[in-house]
């Protein structure tokens, strides 16, 4: 652990993605700088864990999304990590019993016809200026629209009347998703491991009155002429962390751009051999929610459940196990009761509780798609503000909290380069 320094020229919040690119740009710049990271690790919302002595689970982000435009494939390649260029299982079903060839293909034919009809309202909306809830732009009556909104549940964090309508065609996808064999949460650890930073530091207050800006923590006090803040929008929105004077043009567009929720869940398998590796599993859902699962990971001996929106809250909320208890009733659902006594939890995610997130990724509510450039604008040349609900297009992503923070960087440097 780092010890807290006094002064510094430049203090950056948060060591996920976004505060370890900003302090990477920031190496040989001669300036000093520290990571203040409330958590005793790195990595933020990208955690792994070994879950039993055979098993891998990213409690956070898994996927390399658009892995094609992604900075951290070269930074994997770099510190010699495996990426498993495998394509995801999202789209396939290891069983037709479970949801028969036909209705699949029935239920992406209307999930392609809702991204066509929303793709289509956003550019008249952007247009227009307009925006809306992705939800008008489900087929009333279409027997798929419970299964849509919790396949969008699972990328949003939230329902989609939750969910901008622009701000949702804004996301930049390529459809190259690829993984980390050794676990996307430690290659993030590994990017952050030569930087200087201070655990178990929860900063509480920004005060940035005077020439020098004050910094108040859990482990005292320091000083600094700009700061980087990397945190979850929720911590801002709810004034977990306050600013002296205050910023209501941050809070309010942090509140805008709230974190939704997702959540996943690993489950030991005993036996089971002869199911697929990687396999994708799940079942039709007559209402919105229900897990979408990976048989055998890596061809690990495992089964790993994908919640999201108010139906992973609800969950949450009940306490620990409840995913895992849900996740197995769903499995032996789909698979048959005799796979009841193979399964057994390992373990599970539950963001919204935990303190320093307090939610997944970020969304941007109707009519509040602008707030990612307002929240991303840096105040005075003092603040500067990273993470992936900054970023234009690449949010909800590691790549984009990283690429947000090396943006945030180099406005640091131009700062400087002006006084």
């Amino acid at each position: 652990m780092t010890s807290l320094p006094s002064s510094i020229d430049v203090a950056i919040i948060g060591a996920g993605a976004a505060g370890l690119g900003a302090a990477h740009a920031l190496r040989d710049s001669g300036l000093s700088f520290i990571v203040l990271e409330a958590r005793d690790r790195l990595g933020g919302r990208a955690h792994t864990v070994m879950a039993s002595p055979e098993v891998t689970f990213d409690r956070g982000c898994g996927w390399l999304h658009s892995a094609d435009q992604n900075s951290f494939v070269a930074i994997a390649k770099k510190l010699g990590f495996k990426v498993d260029k495998r394509r995801p299982p999202w789209r396939e079903q290891a069983y037709d019993a479970c949801f028969p060839r036909a209705e699949r293909e029935e239920f992406l034919t209307a999930l392609e016809a809702y991204y066509t009809r929303s793709a289509e309202a956003a550019a008249e909306a952007v247009r227009t200026g307009r925006d809306a809830p992705a939800s008008d732009y489900l087929e009333p009556g279409n027997r798929w629209n419970a299964m849509i909104d919790t396949i969008c549940t699972y990328v949003n964090g939230c329902e989609l009347d939750q969910v901008s309508l622009i701000d949702s065609e804004s996301y930049e996808d390529s459809d190259i998703n690829w993984r980390v064999r050794r676990g996307y949460g430690a290659l993030i650890a590994a990017y952050g491991a030569s930087i200087p930073a201070a655990f178990n530091c929860n900063v509480t207050l920004i005060d940035h009155a005077d020439t020098r800006i004050r910094i108040e923590t859990s482990r005292g006090a320091l000083t600094a002429d700009k700061v980087i803040i990397t945190v979850p929008t929720n911590l801002i929105a709810d004034e977990a962390l306050r600013f002296l004077p205050p910023l209501p043009d941050k809070i309010d567009a942090a509140a805008g751009l709230p974190l939704g929720v997702n959540n996943k869940v690993m489950l030991a398998l005993d036996g089971y051999d002869h199911l697929p590796t990687d396999g994708g599993l799940r079942g039709i859902s007559e209402r919105v929610g229900g897990g979408g699962f990976q048989l055998r990971p890596f061809g690990q001996p495992c089964i790993e459940g994908f919640y999201g929106g108010s139906f992973a809250r609800e969950l949450e909320d009940v306490g620990d196990g409840a995913l895992a208890a849900q996740a197995i009733d769903e499995v032996v659902a789909l698979l048959g009761s005799d796979i009841r006594a193979k399964l057994k939890p390992l373990a599970e995610s539950r963001w919204a509780h935990d303190p320093f997130a307090r939610g997944a990724y970020s969304h941007a509510l109707p009519g509040h798609a602008g707030k990612r450039a307002v929240l991303a604008s840096p105040v005075d040349d003092r603040l500067f503000f990273a993470g992936e609900a900054t970023h234009p297009h690449f949010f909800s992503t590691a790549h984009g909290a990283r690429d947000s923070g090396e943006r945030a960087a180099r406005d640091v440097l131009r700062s400087f380069k002006k006084r």
